[in-house]
């Protein structure tokens, strides 16, 4: 059951490094309550990884990003848009055929965050809205009614939500992201898609239970290196999860693409569900080939 080469991968979560990618985190400090997390200069989890990407000096960081999809076979990528993207911006107009757009949310701007979500949709095709409920200030966890005016405009829009779940890796507390909260809200909302990012650890029993119970709640294996992909999610999209079951990295800000395809050769995942691993599931969930 080897990787095969031949497929053009989509990535559900990259970005644009640059000399200073500290802004990438500015959002979450006002979070941070612990001096050695503020010190972080790469970024406030990086305790927890080895190696992150060294990318300094590059005339043109876009170019050099596509030059490393392409050493990979990565036919496109998901990055954000929002307050200092301005890079990523760049990256959608010169590459649009490499690049799709997504946004961070956060719903404690009330309406003006949907009026945001409107707007950008409009302007850039964003394919997905994302969340890191335990980091925005202040936290608002995935069932709060803070969400439900977003929720209902994804639902019209039929793009997915996109939340970080389980212990996240900056040093906050976990209570907003605990799977167990998108119970009520895929019951309440059973058109909404919902893809989670970075691994709902410890909780990956519960992740997977609530896929089998709601076909619209998928899984990204963002901020995973393959061989630490949870062994019960890899075994679901062996069997009754091979349509939930997506690829995602952490280029640049925890893992380098080298790392990610140097292992992932090693993942036993069936024949059948590498295609759908690596980019279908992808194309029919985002949307990609509207």
């Amino acid at each position: 059951m080897p990787m095969p080469k031949d497929i053009g991968v989509i990535d559900l979560m990259l970005a644009v490094p640059g000399d200073d990618n500290s802004h990438f985190y500015e959002w979450i400090k006002p979070m941070l309550m612990d001096k050695q997390s503020h010190e972080m200069f790469k970024m406030p989890a990086q305790y927890m990884f080895k190696d992150i990407p060294q990318i300094e000096g590059q005339d043109d960081y876009i170019a050099y990003t596509v030059a490393q999809m392409d050493k990979h076979n990565i036919d496109r990528a998901m990055i954000g848009i929002g307050p200092y993207a301005e890079q990523h911006k760049e990256a959608l107009r010169r590459y649009p055929d490499r690049f799709f757009a997504c946004y961070e949310a956060n719903p404690n701007n009330g309406m003006d965050e949907v009026r945001a979500i409107v707007a950008l949709h409009e302007e850039f095709d964003i394919k997905a809205v994302t969340a890191s409920p335990a980091m925005i200030c202040p936290p608002v966890p995935v069932d709060d009614k803070k969400w439900y005016p977003i929720y209902a405009k994804l639902v019209e829009l039929d793009i997915p939500f996109c939340p970080c779940m389980g212990i996240p890796g900056p040093r906050l507390p976990f209570g907003p992201q605990k799977v167990e909260l998108l119970d009520e809200v895929l019951w309440f909302f059973p058109e909404l898609k919902v893809v989670t990012r970075h691994g709902c650890e410890p909780w990956t029993d519960v992740a997977w239970k609530l896929m089998l119970k709601y076909p619209n709640l998928h899984y990204m294996t963002s901020a995973f290196a393959p061989k630490h992909y949870p062994k019960d999610i890899v075994h679901f999209a062996n069997t009754r999860g091979s349509d939930q079951v997506m690829y995602a990295g952490y280029f640049p800000m925890g893992l380098s693409l080298d790392r990610i395809f140097s292992e992932m050769p090693e993942v036993p995942f069936r024949d059948e569900v590498w295609p759908k691993f690596l980019r279908e599931n992808a194309i029919r969930v985002f949307k990609l080939d509207a």
